[in-house]
């Protein structure tokens, strides 16, 4: 096990009716409030009526910005950002997905910022200072309510890149179940995968000795992989929610990362796909990670192994180390496929066509990253061509 700190100072507020308290939480940072949120869904849902009327309870001055799209645009970071410093916001309220939240973070960075704040990506400067933020999730997924990073895409380059720092993290979290109701069904699959992938960077790591948190990630896995059928056939099974919401907390505040080091190659494999073809981050990691599996097994067979059989189960008298794994990514690449998720790139209509561009720019930001292999360009085109 590697040496560690550990800070989530994240407050969480957990459970039923609590986007009632949100006026109350913003009043002790600030009284003029950026009220960020996506499209008309929380006006549909009612939640934005009970938002406006909490705020304005609490005597809450509020400038609402909203289209914040799925892999959030660096443009209108760079309007939120206009609308800080003139208006003199001190507090952002996110209220959505990751989308949203990485927006909110994005922007807070940038109003504390003297220069272009794309000077933070790909996670270059350190960010460490930033307006406070607040969250109402709706989407529990990327887990950034928690996090201390956040992923923009810039358009007019198409490269999606993250930005960190500890100053990132939201300052409170209210996460109610109940909110998730109605989430379309490919949204909540995309949500569990997504959820998924954090764990899954982290769980293969090359540090020896971490049998703690290998078995934290596997009991979050294990809960997604039990609870994610049963949301997608009754979507108002309020325990099954509130087990998927809290997993995806969890699965990216970094108590799963203490003492080991993560892999990371399928998320940036996957970044430079959704930069270009503007898919859904998690409908993107469904398909890279059998493919990167397949690519990497060999060189740490044993935690391949582990992963096959404490996660997915199996049992079967396979004779060789080889085929559990196998077995074990073929179980994982079923259960994508039932939540209606896609494992090969055809399946998305994505050829082959642009991989030498994709897998260039990959490596010219990440030539460093990875566990079992440096992700070179040949090594990112050789995954992808997996993935077709």
């Amino acid at each position: 096990m590697e040496n560690f700190e550990f800070s989530s100072p994240t407050k969480i507020i957990f459970g039923k009716g609590t986007e009632e308290r949100i006026g109350k939480e913003v009043s002790l940072y600030n009284s003029k409030v950026l009220f960020l949120y996506g499209s008309g869904s929380i006006k549909r849902t009612g939640l934005y009526d009970r938002i406006v009327a909490s705020l304005k309870a609490w005597r809450v001055d509020f400038v609402e910005l909203s289209g914040v799209q799925p892999n959030p645009r660096l443009s209108l970071v760079e309007k939120g950002i206009s609308i800080c410093k003139k208006q003199g916001i001190g507090f952002i309220l996110a209220v959505g997905g990751g989308s949203v939240i990485d927006s909110a973070k994005a922007i807070g960075a940038g109003a504390c910022y003297d220069g272009a704040v794309w000077d933070f990506f790909p996670a270059a400067k350190l960010v460490t200072e930033c307006l406070p933020i607040g969250v109402v999730l709706t989407i529990p997924a990327a887990g950034s309510e928690a996090s201390q990073f956040a992923v923009i895409t810039r358009e007019h380059t198409q490269e999606k890149l993250p930005m960190q720092g500890e100053a990132l993290r939201p300052r409170f979290a209210i996460l109610n179940p109940e909110l998730t109701f109605t989430l379309p069904p490919y949204q909540t699959a995309c949500g569990c995968v997504d959820i998924m992938g954090h764990v899954i960077e982290r769980y293969f790591t090359t540090v020896p000795n971490v049998d703690l948190t290998d078995r934290l990630c596997e009991a979050v896995l294990r809960t997604v992989i039990t609870n994610a059928p049963i949301v997608l056939t009754e979507p108002q099974n309020y325990a099954a929610r509130a087990e998927i919401m809290w997993a995806g907390t969890l699965a990216h505040n970094d108590l799963l990362s203490t003492g080991r080091i993560g892999d990371w190659s399928s998320h940036r494999i996957e970044h430079e796909l959704s930069a270009i073809y503007d898919i859904t981050h998690a409908a993107g990691l469904a398909v890279i990670y059998p493919a990167w599996m397949k690519y990497s097994f060999k060189k740490d067979t044993k935690r391949f192994v582990q992963f096959a059989v404490r996660v997915w189960g199996v049992d079967l008298p396979f004779e060789s180390e080889e085929r559990i794994v196998l077995e074990g990514i073929r179980r994982m690449e079923s259960f994508f496929k039932d939540l209606g998720l896609a494992v090969r790139l055809t399946e998305l209509d994505i050829s082959s066509e642009r991989f030498d561009e994709m897998a260039e720019k990959c490596a010219a930001f990440w030539s460093s990253g990875g566990n079992y292999h440096k992700l070179e360009k040949q090594v990112v085109k050789d995954i992808l061509e997996l993935a077709l």
